[in-house]
């Protein structure tokens, strides 16, 4: 994914009017790790990305497809 694509976990996070804070709490993981997710500066991997969507409550489909 280049960087300036624009970010599932970010988009999904904003239509639910959550943010990057709430869903690190809900990880168990630093804020750092989720905002450099959500800035495509890192990936998380397949078995976090299905957590995150568990906990996000979506398809894991809906963090992996391309926005455009």
């Amino acid at each position: 994914m280049m960087k300036n694509e624009i970010n599932r976990i970010r988009i999904i996070l904003a239509e639910k009017g959550l943010t990057n804070k709430w869903l690190a709490e809900k990880m168990k993981k630093s804020p750092t790790t989720v905002s450099r997710w959500c800035t495509n500066e890192m990936q998380p991997s397949l078995e976090t990305l299905l957590d995150i969507a568990n906990v996000l409550e979506t398809d894991i489909k809906d963090l992996l497809r391309s926005s455009k």
